[in-house]
């Protein structure tokens, strides 16, 4: 059962082309059986918080903060590994900032 800051493996319905694929995502929280999550993406043009090989991606990679959706528990293949305590804080801080305007 996946739990925020996990960095899971799950199918992911692409909007421009309504292609699935499988592709890592971080779980951002989890209500009922559903789970919002933030795209990541391998591709460096992206904007967002970088995740290095070291931190435990298959490749170094970008978590798209502008790439939020819902999925359901079942869409999830597997957990690939956690972030770390500072990773997770600078992922609450950046999506905290983008919130602000919500205030305004």
């Amino acid at each position: 059962m996946p739990k925020p800051g996990d960095v899971i493996l799950t199918k992911i319905q692409f909007v421009d082309t309504f292609e699935i694929k499988k592709r890592p995502a971080l779980v951002l929280f989890k209500e009922y059986n559903n789970i919002v999550v933030a795209g990541i993406t391998s591709s460096k043009k992206m904007e967002g918080i970088s995740l290095l090989k070291k931190e435990g991606a298959m490749k170094d990679s970008i978590i798209k903060l502008n790439y939020l959706f819902t999925i359901s528990e079942d869409a999830v293949s597997k957990v690939l590994f956690h972030l770390t305590k500072e990773k997770k804080k600078k992922v609450f801080e950046e999506l905290s900032e983008r919130l602000k305007s919500l205030l305004d």
